[in-house]
């Protein structure tokens, strides 16, 4: 190293008058000893570079480049200047000469400095996706990708697997992951991912109504991060990078996505024994299980997520509507306002986190009923709906039978009940 900072320096002269020797203190500030020797013999020679004596090439142009520096907004682009002076005033020296003139006549820009904020207990997590292409899984190169949570207080960390980035996906991982952390956190720090933010990003972003519905289940508030600005989530962000590292699936071989997610959780529940938490200094494991405490319990039993939720009112039918079908629930939510939710293969309707009905979805049917909704005694608020009647039992009992087991005495029956 031929050049040392003022601080370095000003450490090798109190060194050096302290009697220690020059080896040593070549050890200690890294460099090499002959550097020590340049140094000291420049300090007690009181010798001046001469290089700082020279004039600058750049310095006739002062005039320009100030005229120039004012009218820029935000960082200074010195290549641009050196560009712009080579074009417009036929400049003949380096980009190095116009650094130099620069550094030495206007001050250093002010430094930006970040605020480092420890989060308490099971106030936040952070979760984003790594990509992972070509993992060895069922005897074929599979494409991928792991969501990882960590909870910031404890850095207590969660890795789920997924073939798809999809809201279904997305919410399931986060189920998952909830179900390993051992609760819900006050808030979620997320990037702004179309199933997380459908328009614009950070506090001014449009949260993806579907994922909001999920997160007022949940309890808790979705904080998406700023755009371009990944230190924002460095906790989650250092989590992935540590995976590429210490805990990539590469070089694996796995009989299914099962075995994977088995291998992951395996090795992250011993790499939190080892780790030490920064915020309390005892391991992860240990900060984790003072902060699970805290933590908002998930439901029993958790209900399945969702990739579509609207809020419909009760018809005085007894139906409510979502994707162009009518789905039934119990009377006695008539003219209430419910969830209705679209799961895997099912539709659920949930009213004051109870799940009050469910019925199959994407079926070709338009009006899905159950009679038993229709069941049950009047409410102060609902009368009950008349009951069937022996035609109306009859005709249900004949609906559920199968065409071919339909006889022409159960036909001859319903006439003698229309008598």
């Amino acid at each position: 190293m031929s050049r040392l900072e003022a601080e370095a320096r000003s450490a090798m002269r109190a060194l050096s008058a302290r009697g220690t020797s020059k080896s040593e203190i070549a050890r200690l500030l890294q460099v090499s000893e002959g550097t020590v020797r340049y140094h000291l013999k420049r300090i007690e020679g009181a010798i001046v570079d001469g290089r700082s004596r020279q004039a600058l090439k750049a310095a006739a142009l002062s005039e320009v480049i100030d005229a120039w520096r004012e009218r820029q907004a935000g960082r200074v682009n010195l290549v641009a200047l050196h560009q712009f002076l080579q074009t417009e005033y036929g400049y003949a020296g380096s980009l190095k000469s116009v650094q130099r003139y620069y550094k030495r006549t206007y001050p250093a820009p002010a430094i930006r400095v970040r605020r480092r904020v420890e989060t308490p207990a099971g106030a936040q997590a952070q979760v984003d996706w790594a990509h992972f292409p070509g993992v060895w899984v069922d005897g074929a190169p599979t494409d991928l990708l792991a969501l990882h949570m960590v909870l910031s207080f404890s850095r207590m960390e969660a890795i789920i697997w997924s073939p798809s980035k999809t809201m279904l996906s997305w919410l399931s991982c986060h189920s998952r992951a909830f179900e390993r952390l051992g609760g819900v956190p006050a808030t979620v720090r997320v990037d702004n991912e179309k199933t997380a933010v459908v328009r614009g990003a950070g506090a001014w972003g449009v949260i993806n109504p579907t994922y909001r519905r999920y997160a007022n289940a949940l309890k808790f508030h979705v904080d998406a991060c700023p755009p371009r600005q990944p230190r924002c989530k460095g906790k989650v962000e250092r989590k992935i990078a540590d995976q590429r590292l210490s805990l990539s699936p590469y070089g694996e071989h796995f009989a299914d996505v099962a075995a994977l997610q088995a291998w992951t959780d395996q090795r992250l529940e011993a790499r939190a024994i080892r780790r030490i938490c920064p915020a309390t200094g005892s391991s992860v494991e240990d900060a984790w299980r003072a902060e699970r405490d805290v933590l908002t319990p998930l439901p029993d039993p958790l209900f399945e997520p969702f990739d579509a939720a609207v809020l419909a009112r009760v018809g005085t039918d007894g139906l409510v509507a979502f994707e162009g079908r009518q789905y039934s629930v119990p009377f006695r939510f008539v003219g209430q306002t419910v969830e209705v939710r679209g799961v895997a293969g099912a539709v659920e309707v949930w009213k004051g986190g109870e799940r009050i009905a469910r019925h199959d979805r994407h079926t070709s049917r338009r009006v899905l009923l159950l009679q038993s909704h229709y069941d049950g005694p009047s409410t102060p608020e609902v009368i009950a709906p008349p009951p069937l009647g022996r035609m109306g039992a009859r005709i249900q009992e004949l609906a559920a039978l199968p065409a071919p087991m339909r006889s022409i005495e159960f036909y001859a029956a319903l006439a003698e009940v229309a008598r």
